[in-house]
């Protein structure tokens, strides 16, 4: 497993968060995503906009979908 350290400030803008439409403008208890930095996609939960993020390639991203889309992930 490889470890790496938190940063301390954001590639991502402030304004480039969105999430569902069902969400509502509030967020709700959604997650949203950023596409904002070229090739990497930003994560973080709707109800703690000020709170941690993940951040993952896109390369990575577009396999965490297609794996969701393809039922790979269910219990």
């Amino acid at each position: 497993m490889t470890h790496h350290k938190a940063a301390t400030t954001s590639p991502f803008t402030t304004g480039g968060w969105a999430a569902a439409a069902s969400c509502g403008p509030n967020g709700g208890n959604c997650v949203q995503i950023n596409l904002d930095t070229e090739g990497v996609v930003g994560v973080r939960d709707g109800k703690r906009p000020s709170g941690p993020v993940l951040a993952f390639t896109a390369t990575s991203w577009r396999a965490f979908l297609a794996a969701v889309r393809a039922g790979r992930l269910e219990r």
